[in-house]
């Protein structure tokens, strides 16, 4: 009988209605019982997160990590000026992404979301990616000249017509992609997207490991005639290129899904919610990929390309927070757009921000406990020079994932704006810092920019939400966590100057990840205790 009152009770609050069940030992405090229920929900809603991060994020994942195994085999082909050059316009490329989407993907899970217009948001949003992208690819081819002088790439004019042109069929890319998301299609999306990384990295080994064979054997060939050892660069782009476009043709379905109706009406009311996330995201671009560029204007360095490809090829060792931090943004959008009007929302977004703190915390100690195995993902060693600045990118790239938790704020409350802002704030610090110190100090001074760009924008943007969208985060703990994994890698870091011996040291490391893995489960056993696997294992 009380089995079957509290399974009453349950339903009942998760409906929202009020109850009052006696039970055999006398009535349930409403405080319990609703404590009962919210975590019960909370952690409902923390599972679908967890399964949209894990198919359309894995899938991220795996995309992006074939795509970076490409990073030793390119840094054995090519020289550090070379991988400079290369770095630079891929620096360029996920600038000016921003600038043909313009928002519009965010748009698209905001407006989506009202049933009775799905079809014209669909459709608007569709048409205008259409014309605009049309124009700006344009622009691009007509002044390729000047913006490759802009990148230090003067004599490579042809860089920049690949580079259009990939980022043109990026953009018609990208709704078709979040259609899948808001779709529910996890398993068309991670097949196109790891098979477009599979065709690049196929078309990369066969451009610069193939035809190289094949002409050197047989120069009369038509790969011996017309392959140029010389254009490594534009070949990598090609390939990129290809995988772009198939990609592109492998979602012709979901993007052309959508009827030659322009709804002004909704344009002119999406525009002013989607522009203001343009200046987020070139801000956040200048914080992201400029600080190579900058380099390049200012650095003082005896060969600059040389320095960009050190900083570029050691800025890759921040992959595995990288990687988790895209692949919680890919699964976390559309999720907390949904959550928002929960009863629970708030409560559930603090939580969400306490898994992945932990989760991200875990993840520094494992790149710099055992930074001696990471460095070979780069071949020759004199990329290893850069080594210093890879802690500093990953505590930047933590505070960047605390970030994208704490944006919902202005963009459930419809305050774009604000972000642009936060962003703007954070691209003037990348701007000062690089400035100020690239001439004496080089690639350090952009890994410190990039440091103090993020942490300023976490601050103001947990300042300034909790005045908008109060967030019960439990902040002082998070905090406690971060400052306990920087305390491991220094006293790591401390013994291992000691000189041991490698095996010494990795025995430590493991040691010291086993000590806070450790920790965490004790602080927070009764958290993971209700998960399904793990919980059975904790006591």
């Amino acid at each position: 009988m009380q089995a079957k009152n509290i399974k009453t009770m349950v339903c009942s609050t998760a409906c929202g209605q009020d109850f009052n069940i006696p039970l055999a030992s006398g009535r349930i405090p409403r405080r319990f019982s609703v404590t009962f229920v919210e975590i019960n929900i909370l952690l409902s809603g923390i599972k679908q997160l967890a399964g949209q991060t894990m198919w359309y994020g894995v899938s991220s994942i795996a995309a992006r990590f074939l795509n970076y195994l490409l990073t030793p085999y390119i840094t054995t082909v090519l020289f550090t000026a070379e991988y400079g050059e290369m770095s630079l316009v891929y620096s360029f490329i996920p600038f000016l992404n921003i600038i043909f989407t313009y928002g519009l993907e965010t748009a698209f899970f905001r407006y989506i979301q009202k049933s009775d217009t799905r079809e014209d948001v669909y459709s608007t949003i569709t048409i205008s990616l259409i014309a605009s992208t049309i124009s700006f690819t344009a622009l691009l081819l007509i002044f390729r000249g000047p913006l490759a002088d802009l990148i230090s790439l003067k004599n490579h004019t042809e860089y920049i017509t690949w580079a259009a042109f990939i980022i043109a069929f990026d953009a018609l890319s990208t709704i078709g992609f979040a259609r899948l998301r808001q779709d529910g299609r996890p398993i068309k999306f991670a097949a196109i997207r790891i098979a477009g990384i599979l065709i690049n990295i196929g078309l990369v080994i066969f451009f610069l490991s193939v035809c190289p064979a094949i002409a050197k054997k047989n120069p009369n060939s038509f790969i011996g005639v017309f392959y140029k050892k010389e254009n490594l660069i534009t070949y990598i782009l090609l390939a990129n290129l290809a995988q772009a476009v198939i990609s592109f043709l492998l979602l012709y379905r979901e993007f052309f899904n959508f009827k030659w109706k322009f709804n002004f009406a909704l344009w002119k009311e999406i525009m002013p919610y989607s522009l203001p996330l343009v200046i987020a995201g070139l801000g956040g671009m200048i914080n992201e990929t400029m600080d190579r560029i900058m380099l390049g204007w200012w650095s003082t360095a005896a060969d600059p390309l040389s320095e960009i490809g050190v900083y570029s090829a050691c800025y890759k060792l921040a992959i595995l927070i990288s990687l988790f931090v895209q692949a919680f943004r890919l699964g976390a959008e559309p999720f907390f757009f949904k959550q928002a009007s929960g009863e629970n929302a708030q409560r559930t977004y603090a939580r969400v921000m306490k898994f992945f703190v932990i989760a991200v915390s875990g993840m520094f100690l494992v790149v710099m406990l055992y930074l001696d195995i990471w460095k070979h993902f780069l071949r020759k060693p004199e990329y290893w020079e850069g080594l210093s600045v890879v802690p500093i990118l990953l505590f930047a790239n933590i505070f960047l994932g605390i970030y994208y938790n704490l944006s919902i704020w202005y963009k459930l409350s419809n305050k774009t704006g604000k972000g642009a802002t936060i962003t703007l704030i954070g691209a003037a610090i990348t701007i000062l810092v690089n400035y100020l110190f690239i001439p004496s100090y080089g690639y350090m001074a952009c890994a410190w920019a990039t440091f103090f760009c993020y942490g300023t924008m976490m601050v103001l943007s947990f300042t300034w939400g909790q005045k908008v969208y109060p967030i019960p985060y439990a902040w002082k703990k998070l905090l406690a966590y971060l400052i306990i994994v920087l305390l491991i890698f220094w006293v790591y870091r401390l013994i291992s100057l000691i000189g041991m011996g490698d095996v010494v040291n990795f025995a430590i490391a493991t040691l010291l990840l086993g000590a806070y893995a450790w920790f965490i489960l004790r602080v927070e056993r009764k958290e993971f205790q209700r998960f399904p696997i793990i919980g059975k294992f904790i006591k």
